[in-house]
């Protein structure tokens, strides 16, 4: 599974990583975090707020910090 948080690396997006990654990491995935940079390919994902949690390319949340326990519940829906 492809973790991907867009943003432009503000603590908010730091702080999305670092959920998503324990989120990933309770439930027991296997994951790699990627972070999309790049505010045209943040944008390709058609995401206008940020910070954005992706799967494997699905834009499952934008605009917001997720707690650890939302991401989970997100991720979950992934495996």
């Amino acid at each position: 599974m492809k973790i991907q948080i867009l943003g432009i690396g503000c603590p908010k997006c730091k702080k999305l990583a670092e959920a998503a990654s324990e989120a990933a990491t309770q439930l027991g995935l296997d994951f790699e975090i990627e972070k999309v940079t790049e505010i045209d390919k943040i944008m390709d994902f058609g995401v206008m707020a940020t910070p954005g949690l992706a799967v494997d390319g699905k834009v499952l949340a934008a605009g917001k910090v997720l707690s650890v326990e939302e991401a989970k519940a997100l991720l979950s829906k992934m495996a």
